[in-house]
């Protein structure tokens, strides 16, 4: 007799429903139980409705027995939560000798548990979902093909964003919160690094949004970028040790950065510094905070410009005040420091409002010659732009939740030889799980432009303004 396999989600987040309600409907036809656990164990049983092969529990990942019991009960965790929470799972999944799959970054503490993970027959998956996820995918995609042509890439950029739609109203700010929300106010918290024409480019954590290009993406238009993380550590990982421009960049409609510049330099995004009472702290009370005792004005919005030498009367103000960053309202946080704040604050003013769309987008730009070969050299760029459903399931959810999902079932049928810490660049992850995407009507559009000359060089990215 088959034994029911055990599938426990942590996590009913902005990212989770679309990977919950395939996992269920996957439930059925393949002898499994879905657990999906949450703090806010409402919100896991709207996801889970009432299905006869799903349960929702109340989770706190910070209780130790009750997360290690579930992982126990467990053939497969899938770790939806926040980034800050992975080594945790990570720790108890190998105690217990079960597999990981994660949607959040590869991280030091998770890669000093591959040997446990390897001993133990345990495979703990990270970077799986979107961005990163299918972003990885579809690369090592390209560039396996561009290899087995005797092609040598030379630039690689990728870009990947979760924006709204441009169809409809749009916010002063224009960006929805589709995703955990902690990680849009940290997302520059590490700095980035990269680089470009040989050259080694690194970007202070307060210079990030700064840092920014343009970008024209097919359908939709210009966006601006600014790096993400260290791109440095996937030239090993893609085999791309000899390539001279190496970019994994952000994609956002133009005018956020100029203003998130402006947050970040107040200091607003800090998860360190605890701040007393703040739930009964006005927010304009908080900003203020952040302010030194040398700076004056009449009112706190001249003294943020003056501080930040910026127009009291120009868009970066307006989009603060819009925000209500100088309101007098108490915050009514729940966390205690000024990211928890922002978190707050960012989930009440940029919800998906009804009827609304959000978008996804993945750009990957590689500059390729073909040495000893009478071929031009090429400049290839692969778009996926993918759209949400009108008060359903967010594109978001879906691009991150379907591969998800597809690698549970590899996983569970015995489709992944692997073990240990991995990230999805070995073929048979990324090969079955873009076929079924591919299927599912995820797709990229791949355009080729050939070059009888050499290849000026790309545009730079702009220096700090």
């Amino acid at each position: 007799m088959q034994t029911v396999k055990e599938v426990l989600v942590l996590g009913a987040g902005k990212s989770s429903p679309f990977l919950i309600s395939h996992l269920l409907e996957l439930a059925g036809r393949h002898d499994w139980f879905v657990t999906v656990g949450d703090i806010d164990v409402e919100c896991a049983r709207r996801l889970v409705d009432g299905h006869p092969r799903g349960t929702a529990v109340p989770f706190d990942v910070n209780d130790a027995t009750l997360r290690s019991t579930l992982i126990e009960k467990s053939d497969v965790v899938v770790n939806m939560l926040s980034p800050v929470f992975q080594d945790l799972v990570a720790w108890d999944c190998v105690a217990h000798g079960r597999h990981m799959l994660s949607v959040s970054y590869d991280a030091e503490a998770v890669r000093d548990l591959s040997p446990d993970a390897q001993r133990k027959g345990v495979l703990l998956l990270t970077d799986l979902g979107l961005d990163p996820g299918i972003d990885h995918m579809s690369a090592m995609k390209i560039m396996g093909r561009i290899h087995d042509e005797g092609g040598k890439i030379n630039s690689f950029r990728s870009y990947g964003s979760g924006i709204p739609a441009p169809e409809g109203d749009l916010n002063p700010l224009r960006y929805v919160v589709s995703w955990n929300p902690r990680n849009v106010v940290m997302s520059a918290e590490h700095g980035a690094q990269y680089m470009l024409g040989g050259k080694i480019k690194i970007v202070p954590f307060h210079h990030v949004f700064h840092h920014t290009w343009a970008v024209d993406v097919p359908g939709i238009g210009v966006l601006e970028a600014y790096p993400n993380r260290d791109s440095l550590s996937y030239m090993q990982v893609f085999g791309l040790d000899d390539v001279q421009t190496m970019i994994r960049g952000t994609l956002r409609y133009p005018g956020w950065c100029e203003t998130w510049a402006q947050i970040v330099r107040l200091g607003l995004p800090n998860e360190t510094l605890r701040i007393p009472d703040l739930a009964q702290r006005s927010y304009a009370e908080v900003v203020e905070m952040h302010l030194p005792l040398t700076v004056t004005g009449a009112q706190l919005e001249q003294r943020i410009a003056n501080f930040l030498q910026i127009s009291p009367t120009g868009s970066i103000i307006e989009n603060l005040r819009w925000l209500g960053l100088f309101s007098d309202e108490p915050t009514g946080c729940q966390g205690e420091t000024a990211a928890a704040m922002m978190v707050d604050l960012l989930s009440r003013k940029l919800p998906l409002e009804p009827g609304q769309r959000d978008l996804v987008v993945l750009v990957h730009e590689l500059e390729v010659d073909y040495p000893g070969q009478d071929r031009p050299s090429e400049t290839i760029t692969s778009t996926m732009v993918e759209r949400g459903e009108p008060d359903g399931f967010t594109a978001m959810a879906r691009t991150v939740g379907l591969p998800t999902a597809v690698t549970v079932k590899l996983l569970l049928e015995g489709g992944i030889p692997l073990t240990g810490s991995q990230i999805p660049t070995h073929p048979s992850i990324y090969e079955p799980v873009l076929r079924e995407i591919e299927a599912a009507g995820i797709t990229f559009t791949e355009r080729i432009v050939q070059h009888t000359d050499a290849v000026d060089a790309p545009p730079q990215p702009a220096t700090d303004r």
